[in-house]
């Protein structure tokens, strides 16, 4: 096919509602790598086809397509794992430390006079938290 064909039938299946991805090496394959939901670009390809990507297989095999896809599951998990503790400490930590509670008088007096310094810790603690769980990925059986 030459590339406009490509880039249009990536552009047809899209427009029928599926999720697209290409694989390509060659500069033909730039304007589908582009076009693709998911451009995935072999390593030992032309550097244009490189560019374009949105993954590059530098192993330039294409047995490196259901690794990338279950590292891209693992990070997706792994970032899944980190946004409720940040959440919750944003919205719960920060209005307590600007003195959200002080004037009320049904709550203990550590969270009514809760110093800044502590949601500072408390936000460390969860970056530390954070950093944590991603290096779990370097031990995740791809």
């Amino acid at each position: 096919m030459v590339p406009e064909e490509k880039s249009a039938k990536v552009k047809d299946l899209q427009n029928g509602g599926e999720l697209v991805g290409m694989v390509g090496d060659g500069i033909n394959d730039a304007p589908a790598l582009a076009q693709a939901d998911i451009g995935m670009a072999i390593g030992t390809g032309t550097d244009v086809a490189i560019e374009t990507g949105d993954v590059i297989l530098s192993s330039g095999s294409l047995s490196g397509i259901p690794k990338a896809i279950r590292i891209s599951r693992k990070t997706l998990g792994t970032i899944r794992q980190n946004l409720f503790p940040a959440f919750a400490y944003n919205t719960i930590l920060i209005p307590v430390a600007a003195g959200v509670l002080a004037p009320f008088d049904m709550f203990p007096v550590f969270l009514r006079q809760l110093h800044p310094i502590l949601a500072a810790l408390a936000m460390a603690a969860s970056s530390i938290s954070a950093v944590t769980n991603r290096l779990r990925l370097y031990k995740a059986k791809i």
